[in-house]
């Protein structure tokens, strides 16, 4: 048990790891559509794999820690997202195809957002009772000005990096990226 003099700093201690930690979630997807007009697969299926870990903790937790079924759903949606993915045949023009594809790119948008804040239930289960509406939202807030500054970059990374800091970090290079020309070495 926390002594009640230490309850506020345990309460920030929580408000700040779900803060700092949706940030650093949302900074590089944010990123990336800004820069290359995409999600790359690796966050799109990282999203599916915290997903899942947190679909399975609560599917396994006791009945007596409250609802489960909202939370299921919202847990489920990226792997919704990953079985349309994997019928979408793009190849054809069928209404079907381009039903499904639709249907998949609306469940992934919405997804993340709801996935994320199931997520920060399932690890923090108290968040509601623990902090006020108005500091939960300054923390929704923060995050997503975070993930729109982090579009802004990706858009405006012409501005500040080059294409061989995007060849350096292993990155392919983003439309726009702007090459520097080395400098010539002089010649004795």
């Amino acid at each position: 048990m926390v002594p009640a003099d230490q309850e506020p700093v345990r309460r920030h201690r929580a408000f700040s790891l779900v803060v700092v930690g949706m940030s650093v979630a949302v900074w590089w997807p944010a990123f990336t559509l800004g820069a290359w007009g995409d999600l790359f697969f690796d966050q799109q299926l990282l999203v599916w794999v915290a997903a899942t870990a947190g679909f399975f903790v609560v599917l396994l937790r006791p009945r007596a820690l409250g609802r489960r079924w909202p939370t299921l759903l919202a847990l489920a949606v990226p792997s919704l997202w990953l079985v349309l993915w994997l019928v979408d045949d793009s190849g054809t023009d069928d209404l079907f195809t381009a039903l499904v594809t639709l249907l998949g790119v609306f469940v992934g948008l919405l997804g993340i957002p709801f996935t994320l804040w199931a997520l920060v239930r399932v690890i923090w289960p108290e968040m509601r009772t623990d902090l006020p509406a108005r500091t939960r939202f300054g923390a929704l807030l923060i995050v997503v000005a975070i993930a729109v500054a982090s579009f802004v970059l990706g858009l405006n990374q012409s501005r500040f990096l080059t294409c061989q800091d995007f060849d350096l970090s292993g990155n392919s290079r983003p439309p726009g990226c702007v090459s520097v020309d080395p400098t010539p070495t002089p010649t004795p």
